[in-house]
């Protein structure tokens, strides 16, 4: 293949909707409920299948890391970089998108668990539904060292930790909007590894083992990451022909390094190529059905967790009661896990997306007198 495979003075495609990008996106979200449902079955997928079932949940969580650092790069960099868009709208945007969703469903769990106590079901687990862990998780503090978080909706620990990635994005942009793409890159990769470094050798474990509790500094060098990657997305081009290849190749290279274990960075090495393939890939024909699952992506990730506490909490007395054998286990399984997808569409077309519609009215009339930031299906990408 020709040198001019990879170019600096090619123009490169815009990010757009309904290509590999959106597809990536809803696969990843899809893979993050069977994650969080793979231990309700009647015997764990990871011990059924394969480990990867289990310890995929730090692989699923990096992909989300990076792509939300890639995404708000490429939709938002421009504007923030040039002044059209002020540190702070850049914030209460981020965090009005995320956190209305985020309470509904943290509430949602309180009066599912408060209706059970009338009822007088109680939690299987009563430690996944303390009190006192309650307030940090609903107000997005609980990946800065603040006590809480831990059960309810657990896994909103990584959105709290993109809040203060939010904060810090405007200023992580100045400074590698003054490096060339492959400066920016070892610059993000040399972050990734400095972090991991530092981690090993004072806490004793890699930086994707970092805690709920402190996940903000599991994510930043995850997010930057993503971050240094649309610089080089958006200031060289690669062919389309090399981008299919390399997307193929590093899928490949990660479902078969995940095969003998976690591989840690070799897997970071191999997400991080599927998504600049991805973001290489013009959308000649862009799909409606694939843009419409990318943005009901975040309505899964918020509403897995509390309806997999829902369902298997009817389904383990229906179970135990009426002793149903494992075959009809396994179909109740499986119905839950079509139950967290389709409850993830209605929320979005019921709750979010117009919840959504009216913050975005509400931020546009005070923006009143400002050149627009962003229109069309684009800017939605990182929703």
């Amino acid at each position: 293949m020709a040198w001019t495979a990879i170019s600096t003075r090619n123009e490169t495609p815009p990010i757009a909707r309904g290509g590999w990008l959106d597809a990536l996106r809803f696969i990843v979200a899809f893979a993050i409920i069977l994650h969080h449902f793979q231990a309700a079955g009647p015997i764990p997928l990871a011990e059924a299948l394969h480990p990867v079932f289990e310890r995929g949940g730090f692989l699923l969580t990096n992909f989300f890391l990076i792509d939300s650092g890639y995404v708000l790069m490429r939709v938002y960099g421009g504007a923030v970089g040039r002044g059209a868009m002020s540190p702070g709208d850049f914030f209460i945007k981020r965090f009005l998108r995320v956190y209305p969703a985020h309470l509904i469903m943290g509430l949602g769990l309180v009066a599912l668990v408060l209706i059970s106590a009338v009822a007088g079901v109680a939690p299987r687990n009563p430690e996944w539904f303390r009190w006192d862990q309650l307030a940090a998780q609903l107000t997005l503090t609980q990946a800065f060292g603040i006590p809480g978080g831990l059960g309810w909706n657990a896994p909103t620990w990584s959105i709290s930790a993109l809040v203060g990635c939010y904060v810090l994005f405007p200023y992580i942009l100045r400074a590698l909007a003054r490096l060339g793409p492959w400066t920016a890159l070892a610059a993000v990769v040399g972050l990734y590894l400095l972090g991991n470094a530092a981690t090993h050798a004072f806490l004793g474990y890699p930086v994707y083992q970092m805690p709920m509790g402190f996940g903000f500094f599991r994510a930043l060098p995850l997010f930057v990451l993503g971050m240094g990657l649309a610089v080089v997305s958006e200031r060289v081009f690669v062919t389309p022909r090399l981008a299919r290849i390399v997307g193929v190749s590093a899928a490949v290279g990660l479902a078969v390094v995940q095969f003998y274990g976690k591989n840690a960075l070799i897997s970071l090495t191999f997400i991080s190529l599927i998504i600049l393939a991805a973001g290489a890939l013009p959308v000649v024909r862009p799909s409606k059905l694939i843009e419409r699952a990318s943005v009901v992506s975040f309505s899964m990730f918020i509403t897995n967790e509390v309806v997999r506490i829902a369902w298997f909490g009817v389904a383990n007395v229906l179970i135990a009661r009426y002793a149903l054998p494992t075959s009809v286990q396994w179909g109740v399984w499986g119905a839950g896990v079509v139950a967290a997808v389709i409850f993830a569409f209605a929320f979005h077309a019921a709750i979010d997306a117009p919840m959504q519609n009216r913050i975005k009215a509400w931020l546009a009339q005070g923006r009143k007198g400002r050149a627009p930031v962003e229109k069309g299906a684009v800017v939605s990408l990182e929703g």
